[in-house]
Formats: C-alpha cells, structure tokens, sequence
C-alpha cells in the first residue's frame, strides 16, 4: 500500500470526522428511540461488520489485503486496534453522564493527544518513529484548547477524578486504535484494516451491550428512518479515513485532524438540523484552531522516521524497541 501525500490523507480525516459528528448524531438518536444507549453501537457495528462482508465479496483489495495480512506474521497484539473504539464506546456510557459531553470531550482529546505523541515517538504507526518537538507539543496543546474553547458555555457535571482519567484513557485507547490499524493496513491494504477494526471490535460491543440489558426486557420497536440506521456506513469510512491518515502523517496529526472535522461536523449539523442551535461562534473558532493545530504539529524539518520505515511484513513478537525496530 503506498503512502498518499499528506495534504490529501489529511483532508479525507477531517472528512471522516465530519463523518464522525453525524454518526454520533444518529447512534444517539437510535439509541434513544429505542430506549438503550448500547443498540446504537450495536447497529453502527453490526452495519459496519455487513459492510465487511459485501466488502469481501466485491473487492479483490480485501482478499489479497487479508492473504498478505495472513502472510506478514504480524504480532498478536497488532490485531487489537479495534478495541479502542469498543473502549471509548464503553467508556463514553459511564463518564457523559456524570461528567457531561463537555468534560468528557475535552478530556478524550487531552488523551488522544498524549497517545498520538507516544504512539509516534514509539513508532507504532507505520510511517516510523517520529520525533517528540516542540512543534508537536505545541500542536498537541492546541488541539486541547481547541476543543475546550468549542465547549464553552456547555452544561459542566461533576468533576470525579476517576471519571475524568476513564476519558483520558479513551482518547489514548482511540489513539492506539489508529496506530494499529494503519499498521494493519500497511501490511496488507486499508480495506483489511478495516475489516479486522470491525471483527475486533463487534463482539466487545456485543458483550457490553448484552451486560447492559440491552438484550432482555420488552421486544425492541425499531424506529422508522432509514438515516438512523447509516452508523455502521459511517463507520467504515471514519476507520478508512484514519488507516490513510496514520500511514502518511502519523497517529497525532491525524487525530487532531479528525477532531478538526468533528467540530466542523458539529457546526454544520447545529445550522442544519430543524432543532438545531444554529451556528455557534466557539465551535467555529474552535474549528479553525484544530487546523491551526494541524499546521503547527507538521512544522520543522520534515516530519519522517529517524530511521527508515518499518518493514512490518517481517515476522515480529513483541512491541518496537526505543529505536524503532521490531523484537524478533
């Protein structure tokens, strides 16, 4: 799978995470109507999951993409990405609540910052090892401030400690997931990583929604509107999106740019949607300064590995050493 060049991965991230703002519209609507939080995850990747399979049936990328999966001998615990996104999900139930979509989102990005500087000074992602600078840092900083400025004026819940450090955990979770996949997708194709995102992911989902009740009680009476049921569509491109991202420009740079795109998303579903609040002058700043962000994090010399890129199709058991190679 060759690397694209990093304005256009960049640009099909902040796309995804437009695609990330309506999907979280839409699950919360489903899950809603339904009266369980938990089934709007379990149609978003139970959908994605059919998507995979069609995906199986249609393009040839995935079949050798999964074949050459197959034969790199990847580590164990390459694989794993998409618990990350089953993490967040849970993790999202127990902290909103208590904490309040604000709190929580500022604290997901501080931890989706923290884990796309680790991710890329360890060299997890396929581009390599990239160097901890201070542009990096700053840009990291900024994309904190970013998404704490959109959140002004939004209701605050109680600051529990330990809630608090569930959703930093889940920004670094989220991070992890793309270094992982990105790493899947270099050793066999973007469509592999995807689909081994999905089959990671479901029966986690699965698991918490079943611990939830989501399953028992009353029969559920599925909500007319074909737009409630898009999740898993959404899914697939937001994962595709950030396989592309991660392997030209790294796990930080694409996780801001992704939240550059949430926010965008969020602004245009608030002017578009009937009950919407109309265009709020802080998401927008908000936005504009997730881009900067972006900008500041890729200055310097230019970013690549300070060694050459790891050639993930050798066989591996164990995480990268602190000079990026593989332990045999």
């Amino acid at each position: 799978m060759s690397r694209p060049p990093v304005a256009l991965a960049l640009t099909l991230v902040a796309l995804g995470g437009i695609a990330s703002a309506a999907q979280g519209a839409v699950n919360a609507e489903l899950g809603q109507r339904v009266g369980n939080a938990s089934l709007g995850a379990v149609v978003n990747n139970l959908g994605g999951c059919l998507l995979v399979l069609v995906g199986l049936l249609a393009l040839p990328s995935m079949r050798t993409g999964l074949v050459a999966l197959r034969r790199s001998r990847l580590p164990w615990w390459t694989y794993l990405g998409g618990l990350g996104g089953a993490a967040i999900v849970v993790f999202a139930a127990y902290a909103v609540p208590v904490l309040g979509v604000a709190v929580f989102t500022i604290a997901q990005v501080a931890g989706g910052s923290l884990g796309g500087l680790a991710s890329d000074r360890a060299g997890l992602a396929p581009v390599g090892r990239l160097p901890l600078t201070v542009p990096r840092l700053a840009g990291a900083l900024l994309g904190v401030a970013a998404v704490a400025l959109a959140q002004a004026g939004q209701p605050v819940g109680d600051l529990a400690v330990g809630l608090l450090l569930l959703a930093v955990a889940g920004g670094v979770a989220v991070a992890l997931q793309a270094a992982l996949n990105g790493r899947i997708s270099a050793a066999g194709s973007a469509a592999a990583g995807v689909a081994v995102n999905f089959v990671v992911s479901t029966p986690v989902v699965l698991l918490v929604a079943a611990l939830a009740g989501a399953f028992t009680g009353p029969s559920i009476r599925w909500p007319d509107g074909w737009h409630l049921y898009t999740g898993g569509l959404l899914g697939v491109g937001i994962v595709a999106s950030l396989v592309v991202g991660v392997r030209a420009a790294g796990v930080l740079r694409t996780g801001l740019a992704l939240v550059g795109g949430q926010l965008a998303g969020a602004l245009l579903l608030d002017v578009l949607l009937p009950q919407g609040p109309g265009a709020r002058l802080p998401v927008l700043a908000g936005a504009l300064l997730t881009l900067l962000a972006v900008l500041v994090a890729g200055r310097g010399p230019r970013t690549r590995a300070t060694a050459p890129e790891v050639d993930i199709s050798v066989a591996a058991e164990g995480p990268p050493e602190p000079d990026g190679r593989l332990v045999p």
